[in-house]
């Protein structure tokens, strides 16, 4: 599954985390304990934001996005999804946060970044996060060719925590990120 097939998974369930947050749960803390709810939704509205023209080949935008956060966050979603999956996209080298990058391995590493802040507000909101796990074993091999220990700086990516005996696929990905998992 290209990286492209697994947002098109991921994207719309974003998408239903979001729609399932309220405002109350915004100052919530969250697994990444560099955000909030708040904070991992505008996290992912900005990036999302910023991704989507280079998946098209097109300039940044020239501002940011106005609105209420959740119109910001769900319009960056859709915005996200109609970019990876425009022609050319995973064809197209993409200026990325780390350098200019396929767009077939960015989406990968898009993906990732999905799933694990999906479970993230998913986990703080009381939500369920339950992506297939043919794709979250896809997602998690990729991870573990692409996050070296030079990404493993505590800015862009955490540690690897030790997962739980008998952890689930889902489990097994999240604490490859950093995150602790309890069971």
């Amino acid at each position: 599954m290209e990286g492209n097939e697994q947002l098109a998974t991921i994207i719309p369930m974003l998408a239903s985390v979001g729609r399932g947050i309220s405002i109350e749960q915004h100052a919530g803390p969250t697994p990444c304990a560099a955000f909030t709810v708040a904070g991992v939704l505008e996290h992912m509205a900005s990036l999302a934001s910023g991704f989507a023209p280079a998946f098209r080949g097109d300039p940044p935008p020239a501002t940011p996005a106005v609105g209420t956060l959740e119109s910001r966050y769900q319009q960056a979603l859709t915005d996200l999804l109609s970019a990876v999956m425009s022609p050319g996209a995973m064809e197209r080298v993409v200026e990325t946060p780390f350098g200019p990058m396929p767009g077939a391995v960015f989406a990968r590493l898009v993906a990732f970044d999905g799933l694990v802040h999906g479970w993230d507000l998913a986990s703080s909101t009381g939500q369920p996060w339950n992506p297939p796990v043919e794709l979250v074993l896809e997602v998690d091999a990729f991870a573990r060719q692409a996050i070296g220990p030079e990404l493993r700086d505590g800015d862009t990516f955490a540690g690897e925590a030790e997962p739980p005996p008998a952890a689930t696929p889902l489990q097994r990905l999240i604490a490859f990120s950093g995150r602790t998992v309890r069971v």
